[in-house]
């Protein structure tokens, strides 16, 4: 198993250097349509990051956070940078960490008014559990005292929100008075989370309290301290995810086998004949001939080839609709087009194109069998 890539996006070159600077032997990746992301280990780390910029806004966060998880199939994306508080509770230079996030922009007009149509996305479980406890350890900053870190809902729209007065600030009161921050990519990026299948969070350092007193000169003050603090939470962040890369990548449509506490005894043997006597034996495996290979590009290449003939069978039958038959196959595709390039990063397309492939046949018994057993294989390569 190759070691997971982090993705962590922002939206300003502020940001952006806060991150970069945590970074060691980078080197660009450039993504077909052009987009550029720079690919380093974290100092004094063998965290591997894939840093990107996506400039302002949910729209371009979303689309390039999609870029990023089709070329690198992380184990979690990050987006770090600094919002404006909503509440009292969060103090400038404080970080935010979203535990959902607020597309608050939606409603409906109607002769009564207008009424709020929201959004709302939940960060993943295991990556919340883990930046809980990345503050009570307390050991992301040097600071003294250190930043105080919040969990709560961060409102993502499409507007600079620098009043307490306007119409947009009742808004957000009335409708989603619980939210700590607010800004204008969250929403964006979870999107693409939610769609890809990649676990996301939201990381985001105070710089002002979007209530009128943000200025030139606070920005020039307070922007590169609340920039500093979210980087150097989501790069602990990012170094913690790498070592928990398979249990968070899993998130909750997959377990991890509990910890043996028994002696577990492997047998192999090859065309022989095996006894084993014990009062309890736990993960043991015997195979009878050879010894199983190691999975190899070109097996799964065979068993890719496959899958397809049993999709169109599928179809054909008419247990799988046209649509469904569609969207699997360009999985197919793309796991195929990253298997022949056989890269760290390549590899782990592979393992998301197929996981994306077992949720659209999941019904379908057989199907979802071979491409978890497909999962596994992908996963073994090396």
């Amino acid at each position: 198993m190759t070691q997971g890539v982090v993705v962590l996006l922002t939206a300003f070159d502020l940001e952006y250097r806060a991150v970069r600077q945590r970074m060691t032997g980078t080197r660009v990746h450039r993504h077909p349509r052009g987009t550029r992301f720079e690919v380093g280990s974290l100092e004094n780390s063998d965290s591997r990051i894939a840093l990107g910029l996506t400039g302002k806004g949910n729209h371009a966060a979303g689309i390039l956070a999609e870029r990023a998880i089709e070329m690198f199939a992380p184990l979690a994306v990050v987006f770090v940078g600094v919002a404006g508080a909503l509440q009292e509770s969060a103090r400038l230079g404080d970080v935010v960490v979203a535990t959902h996030v607020y597309a608050y922009h939606g409603g409906t007009s109607e002769d009564d008014g207008l009424k709020a149509r929201p959004r709302v996305w939940e960060i993943s479980h295991a990556i919340s559990q883990l930046a809980s406890h990345l503050k009570r350890v307390g050991d992301w900053t040097t600071q003294a005292p250190a930043p105080s870190v919040h969990f709560g809902a961060i409102a993502a729209g499409e507007v600079v929100q620098n009043s307490s007065i306007s119409a947009e600030a009742g808004w957000l009161r009335q409708h989603y008075n619980d939210a700590l921050a607010i800004e204008m990519e969250a929403a964006g990026v979870a999107q693409a989370g939610h769609l890809s299948g990649s676990p996301i969070a939201i990381v985001r350092g105070i710089s002002d309290r979007a209530d009128g007193t943000k200025t030139t000169t606070h920005d020039g003050t307070w922007q590169p301290r609340a920039a500093e603090n979210a980087a150097a939470f989501a790069t602990r962040l990012a170094e913690e995810l790498t070592k928990e890369g398979e249990y968070v990548a899993m998130g909750e449509t997959e377990h991890p086998k509990p910890r043996e506490t028994s002696t577990t005894v492997h047998n192999t043997a090859s065309s022989s004949t095996v006894g084993i006597q014990a009062a309890h034996v736990s993960g043991s495996t015997i195979y009878v001939g050879a010894a199983p290979d190691r999975p190899t590009t070109a097996a799964i290449s065979t068993e890719l080839t496959a899958l397809r003939q049993e999709l169109h069978k599928s179809l054909s039958k008419g247990a799988l609709d046209s649509e469904t038959h569609e969207a699997a196959r360009a999985e197919l595709d793309l796991a195929g087009k990253a298997l022949e390039e056989n890269t760290p990063e390549s590899r782990g397309t592979v393992v998301l194109a197929l996981k994306r492939l077992g949720g659209l046949t999941a019904d379908l018994a057989d199907l979802a069998t071979k491409v978890a057993a497909l999962i596994t294989a992908a996963k073994g390569l090396s």
